[in-house]
């Protein structure tokens, strides 16, 4: 099975690395300087690893024959992905295997899961809802009770408001009023 760990960035520097978004919770022991990645799109080929370092909190990647910057732009926009013999922990999923899924609360579809923010603390199921609008949902057991890669559907019990708090709030903001977060303008006299 193939997983996608990561998907390259700008090029940093003129010796051809790139930034790269990191799709994994293992980046040090994924990106090691000999580790091989097949490309997407494919006409890039495969790539092999022949530098990898952090600049702060940026993984920044050299690959095997990428040696320009003009090199490095060419690797813009691509992703990356290595073979697993692993079949898997039955309570992990990748992002590519979330993407497109049905987002239902009880038998209502509320969205469609349009991404996957891995966070050191917890990870975040990005939810395109039924508007249109963008909900983060904490990818946790309590509100993501149940996926269903065959069948097509993730399961939420979101807490009361989770997919119209941040509406309300946009709203108040467009109209200029302020929003509502529930605390005292201090005591009166």
């Amino acid at each position: 099975m193939q997983v996608q760990v990561a998907r390259i960035g700008k090029p940093h520097g003129i010796k051809g690395e790139v930034t790269a978004l990191v799709l994994t919770d293992a980046p040090d022991s994924r990106f090691t300087v000999g580790t091989e990645f097949v490309v997407e799109p494919a006409k890039l080929g495969t790539l092999t690893v022949r530098s990898s370092r952090w600049n702060k909190d940026i993984l920044l990647l050299g690959f095997e024959g990428t040696t320009t910057r003009n090199d490095a732009e060419l690797l813009r926009g691509a992703t990356l992905f290595f073979e697993s013999d692993d079949d898997g922990d039955d309570e992990a999923w990748y992002e590519h295997e979330l993407l497109g899924l049905e987002v239902r609360v009880g038998g209502q579809r509320v969205g469609e899961v349009t991404g996957l923010r891995t966070q050191a603390v917890q990870d975040l199921l990005l939810v395109k809802d039924t508007e249109g609008d963008e909900v983060l949902v904490p990818f946790v057991d309590e509100i993501v009770p149940e996926v269903n890669i065959e069948a097509g559907y993730v399961l939420l019990t979101p807490p009361a408001g989770l997919f119209t708090v941040n509406k309300e709030n946009a709203e108040n903001d467009e109209s200029g009023e302020a929003a509502d977060l529930g605390g005292s303008e201090g005591p009166e006299h």
